[in-house]
């Protein structure tokens, strides 16, 4: 059984959720966790290792790796957030390559771009993600590490990875995990100016987790993360949505009930965000600039690869555009929709660790949907 308490009176500050077994033995499950995902890591160097690839194939090998999935996905709804991790972490990497270009220039550089590259104006290696990425894999980690729900621990989860200098960092972003770190206080002050995407990029870790929980809880949980760097009111709406949609997908609805539902509500309460009347090419940061992108793409697409190379060949902020439609597409459409070549292009390492996390964070999510206490 599950215990599931309060740690803080606050239920926005903390909300805990862990094993009987946890308390006795002081923090055993949090180390079992640690323990085998390193195990897990090292499996899968040893699955990739280049001596080996030389006498069995990189094709083979790396099929191996991938198909997994299939043996370790004990029900579809786990399958559907495997195919969101690495569907956040393939448009990561495929829109880093032509962040802040304008379409224009991405015609002339790459007619179309659709391959997995790297390179872009952080001149990463093939395959490399940027902070979308890793900031969730932050956020997922603070959240199984102690099978809990607390914005502490989620902003202590931000300011590691900020102090491991990330690739790239948004100025939000920074300046809200700089806060506290000065402070000590994990929320940041409310602000019309950080109507940025940066919460809305990582939050998919937090869909997981809440999978099966009563909007209400999964909206406090969602300002947690959130507010640790973006408190307004325009980014909490469109995570909202966001998160909607995710669970949508796993629940099997499609697009018209999205559209009808979370996406109608939010147009209703914030205007700005009709993505009807107007393409939305080269989108900021902005975050109603990047749902209007991320909108378009998903409703006005088939296949998670089409609507993924529609995307990013709108440039600007693309490897977040790609990471959050990367996130619902891959929900809605499942893991084989993702091209095999995307899959292989992106660093191992990652595209492990997105996995693993999927698999414990809905099996956390069926524990903590079951056994909360409201």
């Amino acid at each position: 059984m599950m215990n599931v308490t309060q740690s803080n009176p606050s239920d926005e500050l903390s909300i805990n959720c862990l094993h009987e077994r946890t308390a006795v033995l002081g923090g055993a499950r949090n180390i079992a966790y640690l323990f085998d995902m390193s195990r897990f890591m090292r499996s899968v160097r040893l699955a990739v290792n280049p001596a080996r690839l030389i006498t069995r194939g990189l094709s083979e090998q790396w099929n191996n790796l991938l198909n997994r999935n299939k043996k370790t996905a004990t029900d579809e709804i786990t399958g559907k957030a495997v195919a969101a991790y690495c569907g956040l972490a393939v448009g990561d990497a495929l829109g880093a390559t032509v962040e802040f270009m304008l379409p224009s220039e991405i015609v002339h550089a790459y007619g179309v771009h659709k391959k997995i590259i790297g390179g872009g104006w952080l001149k990463l290696r093939p395959g490399q993600v940027t902070d979308d990425t890793t900031m969730a894999l932050a956020l997922g980690e603070a959240i199984l590490n102690k099978q809990r729900f607390d914005i502490t621990d989620m902003a202590m989860a931000f300011d590691k990875w900020l102090k491991g200098k990330p690739v790239d960092v948004g100025n939000t972003v920074r300046r809200g995990i700089v806060n506290f770190r000065n402070t000590k206080r994990p929320i940041s002050p409310e602000s019309e100016h950080d109507a940025g995407n940066g919460a809305c990029m990582r939050v998919l870790p937090v869909a997981l987790a809440t999978y099966g929980a009563d909007e209400e809880l999964t909206k406090r949980v969602s300002r947690m993360q959130s507010h640790v760097t973006h408190n307004n009111d325009y980014s909490d709406a469109a995570i909202d949505c966001v998160v909607s949609m995710i669970h949508m997908a796993f629940d099997g609805d499609d697009k018209k009930a999205m559209e009808d539902g979370p996406v109608a509500k939010l147009l209703e309460a914030f205007p700005k965000y009709r993505y009807d009347k107007k393409h939305q090419h080269n989108p900021s940061a902005y975050i109603v600039d990047t749902m209007r992108a991320v909108f378009q793409s998903f409703f006005h697409t088939q296949t998670f690869e089409d609507c993924l190379i529609e995307v990013v060949n709108r440039g600007g902020d693309a490897d977040t555009t790609g990471a959050i439609v990367g996130m619902i597409a891959g929900a809605y459409y499942g893991l084989d929709s993702i091209p095999h070549s995307w899959l292989k292009a992106v660093d191992r390492d990652v595209i492990a660790r997105c996995r693993y996390q999927a698999e414990h964070l809905i099996d956390f999510s069926k524990e903590f949907a079951t056994n909360r206490l409201m």
